[in-house]
């Protein structure tokens, strides 16, 4: 899989920069093709950041040749709401408010649930909505993304 091979060549570099390395994203958007490498910091990310990390991993990534098509490499934060993709990811956001958006409606006829993040396993991720617990299906889950309250 390409994500993971790019995440295994680039995530010391970007460690020895001081960040450390979210996800990576390889993605087909219309004709292009991109690969996001999301970044983060204790002090947040900024431009100088991105571009920094860009210009380290940029000859890793050409000289590696993993990606075949051509494509757009992009280095970003997060964001403040952050898709929640790995393991890793959902054992950080435990007690937290996250949306999950689902492949097809659930018993009431919902496609997306949000609420309190608070436990999860290969099968199921289970929230807190008015306290009330739910089961929400992994295999129906689309995407998980944690909540800012601005």
């Amino acid at each position: 899989m390409i994500e993971e091979k790019v995440e295994n060549l680039v995530k010391q570099k970007i460690e020895n920069l001081g960040y450390s390395l979210y996800d990576v994203e390889y993605k087909k958007e219309g004709k292009d093709y991109y690969l996001n490498i999301y970044i983060d910091s204790p002090n947040g990310i900024d431009l100088n950041d991105c571009e920094k990390v860009n210009n380290e991993i940029n000859p890793l990534l050409d000289e590696a040749d993993f990606i075949k098509d051509s494509y757009f490499l992009v280095v970003s934060s997060p964001g403040v709401e952050r898709i929640l993709r790995k393991e890793k990811h959902l054992e950080e956001n435990l007690g937290t408010e996250v949306s999950i958006k689902l492949f097809k409606k659930d018993d009431l006829g919902k496609k997306e649930e949000r609420g309190i993040l608070k436990k999860f396993d290969k099968e199921k991720i289970v929230l807190e909505i008015d306290e009330n617990e739910i089961n929400i299906d992994r295999k129906n889950v689309a995407q998980i993304k944690t909540i800012y309250n601005w």
